[in-house]
């Protein structure tokens, strides 16, 4: 099954440390997962680079969440697609005139290869009673459905989101990458809102991020597959 730019749904998120270990599982799973997700904690201690050489493995998500002035945040997913990146994250939040101009970005980056820009509405880790007291006191579905309406108008399609939140939205209008994703009786983490690959990919996720149960795993090769097998169950 290709999705957009990844060749299955499961991106396997490199949470680790030191380019050794990163590349150690990249050489194990890269054949394995539909992509790679590297994010500050690598790339801020390996910058580019690092992600060039991820992207002759596998396809690379850059997930850094650019929030800035729409100038800055532009120069920074541009500068990820060079890097090699077919996925790059920004903030939802970053408001109409962002996203706009993210959407013509996207466009003419597109006619080079594969690339999404993908909007993160509420991250994963959010409970209703960790929104700042600036937000609007409304549940975290309303905000999701709110954010992917201003990412949509904007011209763009690709959204994060928990899968939890997808009964929000109409997923056949998005490009929608769940993080969260656990099988039965795994630990969740700091992950709250959380799903099976299984039923993610019916509620309309179209790819869903591992970290941890693939990398804490007595043998993260077999963990990788059972995910990629279990996307396909009938």
């Amino acid at each position: 099954m290709k999705v957009g730019p990844l060749n299955n749904p499961i991106i396997v998120a490199l949470d680790v440390d030191t380019e050794k270990e990163a590349f150690l599982l990249a050489d194990q799973l890269g054949d394995i997962v539909g992509g790679i997700k590297l994010g500050p904690r690598l790339c801020m201690r390996y910058g580019q680079d690092l992600v060039r050489r991820m992207a002759d493995r596998a396809p690379v998500f850059v997930d850094n969440k650019y929030f800035d002035i729409p100038s800055t945040t532009l120069a920074a997913v541009e500068a990820s697609f060079e890097a090699g990146a077919s996925l790059v994250t920004v903030h939802a939040l970053n408001g109409p005139e962002t996203l706009k101009e993210l959407a013509a970005l996207e466009k003419k980056l597109q006619q080079a290869r594969p690339f999404k820009i993908l909007c993160v509405t509420v991250l994963t880790s959010f409970q209703q009673d960790h929104f700042s007291k600036s937000f609007k006191d409304e549940a975290v579905g309303w905000h999701v459905k709110n954010l992917s309406q201003e990412v949509q108008s904007a011209g763009l399609n690709g959204i994060v989101c928990s899968a939890q939140d997808l009964k929000m939205i109409n997923p056949d209008d998005f490009f929608v990458v769940t993080p969260g994703i656990r099988m039965d009786l795994q630990e969740k983490g700091d992950q709250k809102r959380t799903m099976g690959p299984k039923e993610a990919l019916q509620a309309g996720a179209k790819a869903l991020v591992v970290g941890r149960p693939i990398l804490q795993a007595k043998n993260p090769r077999e963990m990788a597959t059972d995910f990629v097998m279990a996307c396909y169950e009938n």
